[in-house]
């Protein structure tokens, strides 16, 4: 089997996207999901702290490590976006699952989150796992990268 192009990669801060939500969700092995209240309102009552919303100075450090990380290991960021409630990348990591690639991007921005902010110290940042979704052509990857950048308030994610 061919190596991907890419790997389009999106996680969200802990608690401000729960299963269950009005706005739809994803389940692992299942994809996309309704919206289902009482799940949501669950998971909620569950959480262990308040959701993570991060500012403009946590973007950025969160921006910076998932860089410093990708040049560590020789991995190519096409595009990055660091929003309030997530982070999308795309990213070239060859001979990687992406999985792997997420878990390492994730736990270096935790670490260099808390370094810069003792807030985070005792705190969890991210919510379980993640959305990895393959690159095979040239065609997703711009549209990948062209909604990520511009247009991701725009276009529904399919």
């Amino acid at each position: 089997m061919d190596e991907p192009i890419a790997f389009f990669i999106t996680w969200s801060t802990y608690g401000t996207w729960l299963p269950g939500d009005s706005r739809g969700w994803r389940k692992w092995r299942a994809g996309d999901q309704p919206p289902q209240p009482r799940l949501e309102a669950w998971c909620r009552r569950r959480m262990r702290g308040n959701p993570v919303v991060l500012s403009p100075c946590h973007r950025a450090v969160v921006e910076q490590a998932c860089r410093d990380h990708a040049a560590v290991r020789r991995w190519l960021i096409h595009a990055i976006n660091v929003r309030t409630n997530h982070v999308h990348v795309v990213i070239t990591a060859t001979n990687m699952r992406p999985q792997m690639v997420r878990d390492q991007l994730k736990a270096n921005a935790t670490r260099k989150l808390r370094e810069a902010d003792s807030r985070f110290a005792n705190k969890r940042v991210w919510a379980r796992g993640g959305d990895c979704q393959i690159v095979d052509t040239e065609d997703e990857l711009e549209q990948v990268v062209l909604y990520i950048l511009e247009a991701q308030d725009r276009w529904p994610r399919q």
